[in-house]
C-alpha cells in the first residue's frame, strides 16, 4: 500500500497534497492538546484548590503527575511506534488522552485528579513523538518535510500562550472541569480523522522495547518528585525512605540500561561532554520556567486576588515572546552556531529571575511585567539553539534518539521544578511565608540559569554550522 505523500514517477498528485495537508492538520491538533495542558491547567489550580480542598502538595501532584509520566515514557513510546506502527500509537494516544481528560473532569478529589492526570500523561507521551513520525512519513521530500515540521512546531508553540487565556476563560465561565472536558470531543474528532486520512507505516523496526528501563524511569522520577514535594509535610523517616528509594532506583536504572542490548537510554551518549551539558541546560531551563509558572499562578490569584482570566492574560506576554522569537533564534543559530544565542538567552532569563525577589503582595502588574518580558525573551532565544546543539553533538544516525532525550530532559526538569518551587514557596494562605519562598525561588532560578550558561560556555565550541 502506498503511503500518503509518496509519488509515482516522481510526481505528487493533487489528491495526495490534500491528504497530506489533512494529515498535517490532524497531527497538529494532537500536539496542540499535549502542549495546551502544560499551561492551561496552572490557571485552574486556585479554583481546584477551593473546590477539592486541595493543599499545595496536592496541586503539585495534579501538575506533576502529567509531566512525570510524559517525561518517563517519551523515549520508549517512540520505539513503540517504530515497532507497532505510528498510526496505531497516535490513535492509542488520542484515546487514552480523551479517557484521561474525561476522568479529570469528573474527578471527585485531588488524588483521583492526579491519577487521571497521569493517564493524560500516558496519552501525551504516545502523541508527542507519534504525531511527528506520521508527519515525516507523509512528507518524505526533504524541503516539504522541513516546512511541515516547522508548522507542527509552530502550532505547539502557539499552545503555550493560548493555554493561560483559554484556561482562564473556561475557569471563569463553565468552571475548571471544562479545562479538561474540552479535550474529549477534540481528541475523538481527531481520532476519527486520523482513521480516515492516515495510513499505517509499512516499515517496522525489530528493535526490542526496553520495558524494564521504562518502568524504572517512571518509578525513579516518581520517587524523586515525592521526596521533594512531601519533604515539608511528612516525617523525616518517610522522606529519607523515599530519597533512599530514589537513589536505589537510579542505580538500578543505570545498571539495567548498561546491560541491555537495546537500551531506552544509551548511556554512552553521555560521555560526550557537549551532549551532557546541553541536555543539562535544557533540564534546568524547564525546571526554573515551569517551577516559576506554578508559583506565579498562585501568586497572581491567591495572593493578589486576580481572576483566572486576568491571571491567564498576565502570563501571555511571556509565552508570546517564547513563540515569537523562535524564528529569530533559528536564524541566529544558523549564522552563529548554538552557543551565542543559548548563553545570551540564559543570561537574559537570569536577569528576569533576579527581579522576582522584588515582588510584594500589593504590586501592580507593571512590577511583574519586566520580569515576564525578560524571561520570555530569554526562553525564546535559548530553546531553539539548545535543541540544535543536542542534535549536532551526536552522529546523524542518532538524531532521533538525541531529540527524544532532549525532550525527556526538559519534561523531567519541569516535573522536578514544580516540586522544588512549590515546596519552597509553600501555601499562599500564609502570605508572608509564601512571598519569602517566592523570592527564594527567584534566586534558585538565577542560580539555575547561571549554571546552565556556564556549562555551555565551557563545553560548546564556538563554531559555524558550516564548519563542524
Amino acid at each position: 500500500m502506498r503511503e500518503i505523500g509518496t509519488a509515482e514517477a516522481g510526481q505528487v498528485r493533487p489528491a495526495d497534497t490534500v491528504h497530506r495537508r489533512a494529515v498535517l492538520m490532524v497531527m497538529c491538533v494532537g500536539l496542540f492538546l499535549v502542549q495546551l495542558d502544560v499551561t492551561a491547567v496552572n490557571v485552574a489550580l486556585p479554583r481546584i484548590s477551593d473546590d477539592l480542598a486541595a493543599g499545595v502538595s496536592s496541586l503539585q501532584w495534579v501538575v506533576d503527575a502529567y509531566a512525570l509520566v510524559l517525561a518517563s515514557l517519551l523515549l520508549v513510546s517512540g520505539s513503540v511506534g517504530d515497532r507497532l506502527g505510528h498510526r496505531r500509537v497516535v490513535l492509542a494516544g488520542l484515546t487514552i488522552f480523551a479517557v484521561g481528560s474525561a476522568s479529570c473532569a469528573a474527578a471527585p478529589g485531588a488524588w483521583l485528579l492526579a491519577v487521571a492526570r497521569a493517564v493524560q500523561g500516558l496519552g501525551a507521551a504516545l502523541l508527542l513523538p507519534g504525531t511527528l513520525a506520521v508527519i515525516t512519513r507523509a512528507y518524505p521530500e526533504r524541503a516539504e518535510q522541513a516546512r511541515a515540521v516547522a508548522v507542527w512546531a509552530a502550532v505547539g508553540g502557539l499552545a503555550l500562550p493560548a493555554g493561560p487565556l483559554l484556561g482562564g476563560v473556561l475557569v471563569a465561565g463553565p468552571g475548571w472541569r471544562w479545562v479538561f472536558a474540552i479535550n474529549v470531543p477534540i481528541a475523538l474528532v481527531a481520532g476519527a480523522v486520523t482513521i480516515r486520512v492516515v495510513r499505517e507505516s509499512t516499515h517496522r523496526t525489530a528493535r526490542r522495547l526496553d520495558l524494564p528501563g521504562a518502568a524504572l524511569a517512571v518509578l525513579l522520577l516518581a520517587a524523586t518528585v515525592f521526596t521533594i514535594i512531601e519533604a515539608p509535610h511528612t516525617t523525616h523517616a518517610t522522606v529519607l525512605g523515599a530519597g533512599g528509594a530514589a537513589v536505589a532506583l537510579l542505580v538500578a536504572f543505570l545498571v539495567t540500561e548498561a546491560c541491555r542490548a537495546d537500551p531506552m537510554l544509551p548511556l554512552g551518549l553521555f560521555r560526550n561532554r557537549e551532549f551532557l551539558a546541553v541536555n543539562g541546560a535544557a533540564a534546568l531551563m524547564n525546571l526554573t520556567t515551569l517551577g516559576l509558572l506554578f508559583v506565579l499562578t498562585l501568586y497572581l490569584q491567591q495572593v493578589q486576588g486576580r481572576s483566572a482570566v486576568a491571571a491567564g492574560a498576565a502570563l501571555v506576554p511571556m509565552f508570546a515572546l517564547v513563540t515569537g522569537l523562535a524564528p529569530l533564534a533559528g536564524r541566529l543559530t544558523a549564522r552563529l552556531g548554538p552557543r551565542a544565542p543559548a548563553v545570551s538567552g540564559l543570561l537574559i532569563a537570569a536577569v528576569g529571575m533576579a527581579l522576582i525577589p522584588r515582588l510584594t503582595h500589593a504590586d501592580s502588574y507593571l512590577a511583574l511585567l519586566p520580569a515576564l518580558i525578560l524571561l520570555g525573551t530569554g526562553l525564546g532565544l535559548m530553546t531553539t539553539p539548545l535543541v540544535a546543539a543536542a542534535m549536532r553533538a551526536v552522529p546523524l544516525e542518532s538524531a532521533g534518539l538525541a531529540s527524544g532525550i532532549n525532550n525527556t530532559a526538559r519534561q523531567a526538569g519541569g516535573a522536578i521544578g514544580i516540586a522544588v518551587f512549590g515546596s519552597v514557596a509553600g501555601s499562599p494562605a500564609a502570605t508572608y511565608q509564601f512571598l519569602t519562598g517566592l523570592h527564594h525561588d527567584g534566586l534558585i532560578g538565577v542560580f539555575g540559569y547561571g549554571v546552565a550558561a556556564l556549562a555551555l560556555v565551557r563545553t560548546l565550541r564556538h563554531r559555524s554550522p558550516r564548519h563542524p
